[in-house]
């Protein structure tokens, strides 16, 4: 051993030990979360929105209860599998024509309206509809079309919306069939499989551990800054309008579905009992419970507005220690998201 080496030896171990260790390439804490997470509530979602479009075939009248129960399951199956954007929900739009929800500009509306006012052959089938704006497509433009009257009386009338509803969930159903099929058929696979020879997408089992962690995390942001912060706007202007689902009367109930939905995923993710994490989680979930604003319309006035902040918080203090408590167990870097400013 030369010198050089003799020096740099006790160098490279101090430096291996401050690392986090790697998990073999058979990492059993990833399949895990594919095959008993992911799986799972893409699955669920590929039902209900099929559902749905049965419903829309059988019923199709906006005002029909059985059609907006069949649209709000699959809201419900919706929500926990949103958190996983990546591979299959990344790839061709799917994830937009699935959500197109924030809609900064109004776009929904307009392009409902062009819609029904337009060539008819564009809303023939699921597969014609396919190639409609993303803005027309997807539960948030069900959601118009089944909750907004004026839409409703738009165009030629109940057949028009009749027949853009049967499209629409036609075309969510495949979109939603797709995407379960590829977790089953080729992503969970690659994620599964991180670190073997050929895999591009992950190197080694630690990418597959921080693109999970990143999941969680950027879903809780994303609670927060949106679902939450969106309404809530400023303090000298409010904008409660801008609440997720407000025609339907879910904004909270798309925020209490997702909070269960990050806990689970949490508890699949942690190694050993954290000692905040599940208590933040309890508390923000409280919080949640006992808000009794289904739209978030009190944040024009001061208590109300103090409620739904409270809830902001709360959720924040569960992304930040996820990443000081999650984050060192699963060996992986804190997690950047809207809620880092960035």
């Amino acid at each position: 051993m030369t010198r050089r080496t003799a020096l740099a030896a006790p160098l490279l171990a101090a430096l291996a030990a401050a690392l986090p260790a790697l998990p073999a390439r058979a990492d059993a804490l990833v399949d895990a979360v594919v095959d008993g997470v992911i799986q799972p509530r893409f699955d669920a979602f590929a039902a209900a929105a099929a559902d749905l479009a049965r419903t829309a075939e059988d019923v199709c009248d906006p005002q029909s209860d059985r059609l907006r129960l069949a649209w709000n399951a699959a809201v419900d199956a919706w929500i926990p599998a949103q958190t996983f954007r990546m591979g299959p929900l990344e790839e061709e739009g799917r994830g937009l024509a699935i959500a197109f929800w924030p809609d900064p500009k109004g776009a929904t509306p307009g392009a409902l309206r062009r819609v029904l006012a337009g060539d008819p052959s564009v809303y023939a089938s699921a597969e014609t509809y396919a190639d409609v704006s993303v803005a027309a497509r997807g539960l948030y433009a069900i959601e118009a079309l089944l909750y907004d009257p004026d839409l409703a009386a738009t165009g030629a009338g109940a057949g028009a919306t009749c027949a853009v509803l049967r499209a629409q969930a036609g075309d969510l159903a495949a979109t939603a069939a797709a995407v379960a099929a590829d977790w089953r058929d080729r992503f969970g696979a690659v994620m599964k499989t991180a670190g073997a020879e050929g895999n591009t997408r992950f190197l080694s089992a630690h990418e597959a551990r921080q693109a999970l962690f990143t999941a969680l995390v950027t879903q809780l942001g994303f609670d927060a800054e949106t679902r939450l912060g969106r309404p809530l706007g400023s303090i000298e202007r409010p904008r409660p309008a801008r609440a997720e689902s407000r025609e339907a009367g879910r904004s909270l109930r798309n925020v209490t579905l997702s909070l269960a939905a990050n806990e689970q995923l949490a508890r699949a993710l942690a190694t050993e009992r954290p000692e905040l994490l599940w208590d933040y989680f309890a508390y923000a979930e409280r919080v949640a419970d006992r808000l009794g604003d289904p739209v978030f319309a009190g944040v024009e006035d001061p208590t109300g507005r103090m409620r739904v902040e409270e809830l902001k918080t709360a959720i924040e203090r569960v992304h930040d220690d996820a990443n000081d408590e999650l984050a060192p167990m699963l060996g992986v870097t804190s997690g950047f998201n809207a809620l880092d400013g960035d």
